[in-house]
This record gives C-alpha cells, sequence and structure tokens, in this order.
C-alpha cells in the first residue's frame, strides 16, 4: 500500500512525551507533521505514579498524560498535525526521503522521521543472571499497590522504577526484599536508605516451582557464593527496560539506538537514545531538539513549499 500522506515533512513514532514534544516543536515550525502511535497518547506516563523532576507542577505521570492529550487535540484542530493510530515497524531513509512501514503493509514517506518509540520491560528470558519456568510471569512493581503485598514479597531487579514506586507510596508501611544483580547495584545505592526495603546484592538468581506450599523457590547466589533458597507467593518484575527499536535504525551493543549513527533523515528522541537518558524531561527536550535539528540542517523536502 502507499501513503495517504505523501507530502508530510516529518513523520513521527511515538507519542510519548518525546514524540509529542517533537509535534509540538514541528508545529511552531510550520512543518507538515503526521504522528503515528500504536497504543495511547501518553505512552507509558500513566504507569508512573509519582513525577518529581519535570518542569511543570506535575504530580503524576497521569496529568501530564492528559496534559498532552490536550496539547495534541489542539494540534489536529488546528490542522497542524495528523494522527494515525497504528503500530511502525520499521524505518528507512533515503537520499530524497524516509519511509515508515506500518503492520498492515502501508508505507508512509515523508523529508524526515523522528522514531521516539520508547523502551519496553525485561521479563527473566532477557537477562543472564536469572533463570525461570517458562510461565513464571509475575505482576511489575509499578502496577502493584502496597494493599496488594501479602506476606514476605521479592521484588527482582532495581531498576528506577523502585525509587519512583517508594516516592508514590510515601506515607505506606510495608517491607521488600529487593534482589540486586550486578549491574543494578548503583540504582539500588539511591533508594538503600529506604527502612522499608531489605537489599539482597546476587551473581545469580534461579526460581523454580516448590513441590508444596508457597509456589515460587528462588535460590540465589551471593557474591560470596553461597548459595540461599527462599520461598515465597509473591514476586514482583522490577528488572529493567529493552528498547523498543524499529527495524531499519541503526544499534548500538546495549540495544540502543544513538541518534549519531542514523540516516541523516532520522532522528532518534526519547528513551530510545540510552539507557542514561530515561527521564520525562530529557525525553521532551530530545524531541524537540530532533526536530530543530532537521530543520537547521536544511535537508531537502523539510519545511519547502511549492
Amino acid at each position: 500500500m502507499t501513503n495517504p500522506e505523501s507530502d508530510t515533512d516529518v513523520l513521527i513514532v511515538g507519542a510519548g512525551p518525546g514524540g509529542t514534544a517533537a509535534a509540538l516543536m514541528a508545529a511552531s515550525l510550520q512543518l507538515r507533521t503526521v504522528l503515528v502511535e500504536a497504543a495511547h497518547i501518553g505512552g507509558k506516563l500513566c504507569t508512573i505514579d509519582a513525577v518529581e523532576n519535570v518542569a511543570g507542577n506535575w504530580s503524576s505521570g497521569t496529568q501530564l498524560a492528559a496534559a498532552l492529550v490536550a496539547d495534541l487535540e489542539w494540534l489536529r484542530g488546528q490542522r497542524r498535525c495528523s494522527l494515525i493510530q497504528a503500530r511502525a515497524v520499521a524505518v528507512s531513509g533515503f537520499d530524497d526521503r524516509v519511509e515508515v512501514t506500518l503492520t498492515d503493509g502501508t508505507v508512509l514517506t515523508a523529508g524526515a522521521a523522528v522514531v521516539a518509540t520508547g523502551v519496553g520491560s525485561l521479563s527473566v528470558v532477557d537477562t543472564e543472571w536469572a533463570t525461570a519456568p517458562d510461565d513464571f510471569d509475575p505482576p511489575f512493581l509499578w502496577t502493584t499497590s502496597p494493599e496488594d503485598l501479602r506476606g514476605r514479597t521479592y521484588v527482582l531487579g532495581a531498576d528506577r522504577p523502585l525509587g519512583t514506586w517508594l516516592r508514590s507510596h510515601a506515607a505506606k508501611q510495608f517491607h521488600l526484599h529487593v534482589i540486586v544483580p550486578p549491574g543494578d547495584a548503583y540504582k539500588a545505592a539511591e533508594v538503600a536508605d529506604d527502612d522499608r526495603l531489605h537489599i539482597l546484592p546476587v551473581e545469580q538468581v534461579d526460581i523454580t516451582r516448590s513441590a508444596h506450599g508457597d509456589p515460587w523457590r528462588i535460590e540465589v547466589t551471593g557474591k560470596d557464593h553461597q548459595r540461599v533458597t527462599y520461598a515465597t507467593r509473591n514476586v514482583l518484575n522490577n528488572l529493567g527496560s529493552k528498547p523498543e527499536a524499529l527495524n531499519g535504525l541503526q544499534i548500538d551493543r546495549a540495544g540502543y539506538c544513538p541518534t549519531e549513527r542514523q540516516h541523516k533523515r532520522i532522528r532518534v528522541a526519547g528513551d530510545l537514545r540510552s539507557a542514561r537518558f530515561q527521564r520525562i524531561a530529557t525525553a521532551q527536550g530530545s524531541g524537540a531538539e530532533a526536530v530543530l535539528s532537521l530543520f537547521y540542517d536544511n535537508l531537502e523536502h523539510i519545511g519547502q513549499r511549492e
């Protein structure tokens, strides 16, 4: 299928903080813009209960997501941005255009593209330090309320959503046993002073089904190579994230997509760039910067009018 928006200046893939900021900047530069989003505007903001480092006096990701929805509704009402509700699977750069392919085979073309597809959540199979049965699928920490915690609860991983979750439930009393692999040690240090946590540094974790009683056996190997087994029915996933890169993007060893490695007509914004930049504020800034850099690079078919 061919592109219904063949005269578009910029295709933006992803309507999270980075993609929405890109759309706003593009509109301010009078660029014709199409935004492609597979799920909903705001992306994963609605899973963030506490926001403290974003300008605007937002207290939660849900509030900020609602503001982004309003921003894009205004742009659409002004005919300054079109929205396509679909999943993009690939992006390609050429001398005179970019192409974005959707799951149904539609190919969208434009003068340039900003990809802000963000990151998804890791599972045990994505790790090198943990094993578990195929049916092991614990709930995510950030979807859990303290009232849901019953008995001894183990958290796999000390990724930064742990700190956000703790702040969002600052007045609640509970106790979590946090299993911290080597790569998460520096993240665990940020929350180590919280007396509601018991930090368990490990080298290896093997999760199996228990023959009786609590359904899960968690056998951990510590840095001293000593092995300890815990039995529990409560395990939460906080393993971290992985880039949701489109086919055609250039990735580094960690699976991220640095902007400098991409085709000259493709910019990457938001969490997709690097694990170091996974913050709402940096996503918004990078989305706006991506469009500005395309505009000032004077690429053919960007902002030009017949």
